[in-house]
């Protein structure tokens, strides 16, 4: 037996022992301790750590975590603290409940710039897609506050700034009524929705108790940019609501007029990557958030394509690490035309990529010596200029020209990579120094 077990194990037991305080205090015949806006659920993860110097990550659930922080911070233990918070970025509870838990954290604790666990849990929500959030997973309150952090910032986001409105809309109309809820539901689509039908708005739509839901709205709105918001989607899905005020829309309208290149963006704060659960090889397995790709078993090359569509006249950068090797690895981009997910990608025409040979290939033909050859732990860089359509990319650190033969890529693309068993690649947005 490990020495000391024994001895923690018996002050484990003191923790929730009715003779603990048996001494004629107050406390021991009114059987409670009173702290100011500490309760029970946050007092016995402090009282076990008080006892035996740790805590079982398994005592941490989204049920007490918040209360159990709150309380770490009252009394002052900052190790504790550092343990929550390490748990919290660590384990299963963020990326499961985090919604849960911002709205908690918004509603038990005051707002501060310097409270880094809220800051913490408002950069995990934002990695989420909020079309995959059910509407009572997070607060009115929460969800504000995600916005007043997120907007105009630099922080990773991974929502487009319509599904933005759409949630925001759909979220007031809630607080209204079912009618208004289902008519929002039924005419407000995704974007996904928007791209794959010709479905638009009738402009004779009426919505129950309009006015009421734009006066819910009215306090989310301020923290939507509509600039981002691509001006058909604006004219045939927003503006027939009534629910927008007319002179925002008109302001948005004028902005994208004298700009004369209305449609570059359409999310805030920086570009967040990631692998597409509905493009990808059959045979690959993605994970930690839609951020790594992984290779089930031993298979033929198989390909997956990032969510982030590359179009319009602008500049894309993103990373991509290599955290397994495997026999071949490839990175670049792909069209979505004719593309198969169960190949590699430069065997396609409309595959362009860099592999780990250090040699670039499109329909099945290379261009030798790009660059050394790569392996674990390499960090790729991939730099597509959308204004002149070329490509180049980044190892190691060390910068390479753009790849002469892709001078005329095609005006819409996707982040791509092919792989083979044990490899396993990262995509995330580039780390500049």
């Amino acid at each position: 037996m490990t020495r000391g077990y024994s001895l923690e194990q018996d002050l484990r037991l003191l923790i929730n022992n009715p003779k603990l305080l048996y001494n004629g205090m107050k406390e021991s015949y009114e059987n409670q301790i009173s702290f100011p806006k500490i309760n029970s659920a946050g007092m016995e993860i402090v009282l076990e750590y008080t006892y035996t110097g740790s805590i079982n990550e398994e005592s941490l659930t989204r049920d007490n975590i918040i209360e159990a922080l709150y309380a770490a911070d009252f009394f002052q233990l900052p190790e504790l603290q550092d343990f929550i918070m390490k748990t919290i970025k660590n384990s299963n509870l963020a990326k499961n409940y985090s919604p849960e838990l911002l709205s908690k954290a918004v509603e038990t604790r005051s707002l501060s710039e310097n409270d880094t666990f809220i800051h913490l849990l408002v950069e995990i929500v934002a990695t989420i897609p909020l079309n995959t959030i059910e509407f009572n997973r997070l607060s009115i309150a929460a969800f504000q506050y995600l916005l007043f952090c997120t907007h105009e910032k630099e922080i990773q986001f991974a929502t487009p700034e319509y599904e933005v409105f759409r949630y925001c809309a759909i979220l007031a109309a809630k607080q209204v009524s079912n009618n208004a809820y289902e008519t929002l539901m039924k005419w407000l689509p995704t974007l996904e929705q928007i791209e794959n039908s010709a479905h638009k708005i009738d402009n004779m739509i009426f919505i129950t108790d309009h006015q009421k839901v734009a006066k819910e709205l009215k306090s989310l709105i301020k923290f939507i940019d509509f600039r981002l918001i691509k001006t058909h989607i604006l004219a045939n899905f927003i503006e027939p609501l009534g629910i927008v005020p007319t002179e925002l829309i008109l302001s948005v309208y004028r902005h994208k007029a004298l700009l004369n290149n209305s449609d570059l963006n359409d999310a805030r704060g920086i570009p967040f990557y990631r692998w597409d659960e509905l493009a990808h090889g059959s045979k690959l397995i993605i994970e930690d958030n839609e951020k790594v790709v992984r290779v089930l078993d031993q298979f033929n090359s198989q390909s997956v394509r990032a969510r982030m569509i590359l179009e319009n006249k602008n500049i894309f950068e993103w990373d991509v690490i290599v955290e397994k090797s495997c026999n071949y690895i490839w990175v670049g981009v792909c069209s979505s035309e004719n593309f198969s997910y169960e190949s590699w990608a430069g065997k396609q025409p409309t595959g362009w990529v860099l592999g780990s040979s250090g040699n670039c290939y499109n329909s099945d033909k290379r261009s030798s010596g790009y660059c050394p050859s790569f392996g674990d732990g390499t960090e790729i860089t991939v730099h597509l200029n959308m204004n002149k359509r070329t490509c180049a990319f980044t190892v190691n650190g060390t910068k390479y020209p753009e790849v002469s033969e892709w001078n005329n890529l095609p005006s819409k693309l996707y982040p791509v990579v092919s792989l083979k068993f044990p490899g396993r690649l990262r995509i995330q947005s580039h780390q500049k120094i």
